[in-house]
């Protein structure tokens, strides 16, 4: 079965403290896109909290397949009937006071179809700011792709963004149709590579990319860049929100894709690849 063509919503949020508040927020939101024509809907990381440090995620965390927050998304994937791209959520790990950051994609059924724990873990300090997810976050230590009605999709979170051997790797061996970012980027990093990044790993991949992002100042304190996008397989931005609360559409086009990869076959003129084990996949 071909791939189909989709509208694309990229939730923004500026959540705060409060769980059952931060999800009330999500739903206003994700009303919106669903009546814009929205299939598949993305929020960001950390949408059900945010708080002064990571440490807040700890104790709002839930296990795996149970609790108020992962409710919330089964409920409300299948009464709309959409894909709903569940930004990150803190789960329970079995590291005491260590949490696994994680994305849930949930289908129209209400049942969860993928899982992607966040693999690389944010680090930055200085004299203005300091953040080491590492004391609260437990990292990942899978990749994750799925397929869907509207083709192959990679999975990843805010930080992963600077490294591309991941996107790589998840486009092998099969190339992507979307990458899914959700990000609760700073406003210092932002400012300084948000764009560039992102336009990149869509231009090496030849595909769309959707980011849902933070943005804005939080009541904890904390303050996130924003700008969630939809960028296309050119590397052109044909969406956006630059801060504040607010809904991001664009359309995926299979034919767009196609017609890039044709007049330029760069995916098919890699000579290094991200196979198993790491080798170059022409000496493997």
């Amino acid at each position: 079965m071909n791939p189909e063509n989709v509208r694309l919503a990229a939730i923004q949020m500026v959540s705060g403290l409060e769980v059952a508040r931060n999800l009330a927020d999500a739903a206003a939101l994700i009303d919106e896109a669903v009546q814009a024509g929205a299939k598949l809907i993305g929020l960001p990381e950390y949408f059900p909290v945010i708080g002064a440090t990571d440490a807040r995620l700890t104790e709002v965390s839930e296990p795996f397949g149970q609790g108020m927050i992962q409710d919330w998304l089964r409920e409300t994937a299948a009464r709309h009937g959409i894909w709903l791209l569940a930004g990150s959520i803190p789960l329970c790990s079995d590291v005491d006071k260590r949490v696994l950051n994680s994305t849930l994609v949930i289908n129209p059924q209400g049942e969860v179809s993928a899982r992607y724990d966040k693999m690389h873990l944010f680090s930055y300090a200085t004299a203005e700011e300091q953040y080491d997810e590492s004391a609260s976050i437990l990292p990942g230590e899978r990749l994750v792709a799925f397929e869907s009605p509207f083709g192959r999709i990679g999975l990843s979170i805010c930080y992963d963004l600077r490294f591309p051997e991941l996107f790589r790797a998840l486009g092998s061996p099969a190339p992507l149709d979307l990458i899914f970012l959700p990000a609760a980027f700073t406003r210092t990093t932002g400012r300084a590579h948000w764009e560039i990044l992102l336009r990149a790993r869509a231009i090496e991949n030849q595909c769309y990319l959707l980011t849902a992002a933070q943005g804005g100042e939080h009541e904890s304190g904390r303050r996130t860049y924003g700008n969630s996008m939809v960028i296309d397989p050119w590397g052109e931005v044909i969406a956006r929100r630059e801060s504040g609360a607010g809904v991001v559409l664009a359309d995926l086009n299979h034919q767009h894709i196609a017609a890039i990869r044709q007049k330029l076959p760069a995916l098919r003129h890699r000579k290094l690849g991200m196979e198993a084990g790491g080798c170059l996949r022409d000496a493997c």
